[in-house]
């Protein structure tokens, strides 16, 4: 996981979000009272984005959708953008990260559909050549089939962090973190640390970035993001599962990487070339991050090694 480390002047709001902890952390120029007001505020944008995103609540926009048995179903403007982005992000990380696997992780996690009701759950996942968007005036209309269903945990999370931290482009520096999905904004001369927890001992950390803006010009923004095969952790008749999919086997992925951690333009990328990292395994993720437009990387994998993409230097404390 990573943690934000606020400094002593910084105003810091958070509740409890999308299945975690959510905080909003902000420089104020003047009004200590105005920046907690706007903190809150974002908050609440934050808690109405995850409302329509989540699976586990049935109103959601996104479980309309995976309930509608209709081939073309509308639907409003936030699920639309992160099922676009969801398929950037696939073509991104050359279809490792893929958002319609929620059968596959629920097959995983014992809560797949009776037999016989034609799950695709053991199947590797459809590339998003299988489903598609028609962009209208007002509405967006998403074309699949009937039992290709959506699952947005982490690709939301990097979303909403983003989308947070554009409300707040009026403070010298502003962090959104969406359960360790981050976004930064640094005015010039700005600096934030981030500390990478160690999956095994969260008290511990197995480094220490410093994120500075530049010292003249527009701000500068970073995404952090940690993804993990620690967090969400089950077994089943005796084997050790996880929720990160491979979508080319659709099971947990059998990877040497414990967690990886991005450092990014942005909350989204971050997210989304962590997880391919840990999905890939550190020898392709090396190669794949190396080449992905990305500012640095952080791997721990199970034999205890620290790898660390050679661009990270310049952002270690």
């Amino acid at each position: 996981m990573t943690a934000v480390m606020p400094a002593p002047a910084v105003v810091s709001r958070d509740a409890a979000l999308m299945g975690g902890r959510v905080g909003v952390h902000l420089i104020p120029r003047s009004l200590p009272a105005a920046a907690a007001r706007d903190g809150d505020l974002v908050l609440r944008r934050i808690g109405a984005w995850a409302d329509q995103l989540t699976r586990f609540r049935p109103a959601s926009g996104l479980s309309r959708l995976n309930a509608d048995p209709r081939p073309a179903v509308p639907v409003r403007p936030t699920l639309a953008a992160v099922l676009d982005w969801g398929r950037a992000a696939e073509a991104a990380t050359d279809s490792i990260v893929n958002i319609a696997l929620l059968d596959q992780r629920l097959a995983a996690e014992g809560l797949d559909p009776e037999p016989g009701e034609g799950t695709t759950a053991a199947m590797p996942a459809r590339a998003s050549d299988a489903w598609s968007m028609e962009r209208g005036a007002r509405t967006t209309w998403i074309r699949r089939p009937a039992d290709l269903r959506f699952d947005l945990d982490g690709v939301g999370k990097g979303w909403i962090a983003d989308r947070a931290l554009g409300l707040l482009g009026s403070y010298p520096a502003a962090v959104v973190d969406a359960d360790g999905d981050i976004a930064i904004r640094l005015g010039p001369g700005e600096s934030w640390w981030i500390g990478i927890a160690d999956a095994e001992d969260p008290e511990l950390d197995l480094a220490t970035l410093r994120l500075t803006g530049e010292p003249s010009g527009e701000p500068a923004c970073f995404g952090v993001a940690t993804s993990g095969r620690s967090v969400h952790r089950w077994s089943r008749d005796g084997v050790p599962g996880h929720h990160l999919i491979d979508p080319r086997t659709g099971r947990p992925a059998e990877t040497d990487v414990v967690q990886a951690t991005v450092i990014s333009g942005s909350a989204r990328h971050a997210e989304a070339f962590a997880k391919a990292a840990v999905i890939l395994g550190s020898a392709a993720a090396l190669v794949a991050l190396d080449r992905a437009p990305v500012d640095g990387a952080v791997l721990l994998t199970d034999r205890g090694q620290l790898l660390i993409l050679p661009r990270t230097m310049r952002y270690l404390s």
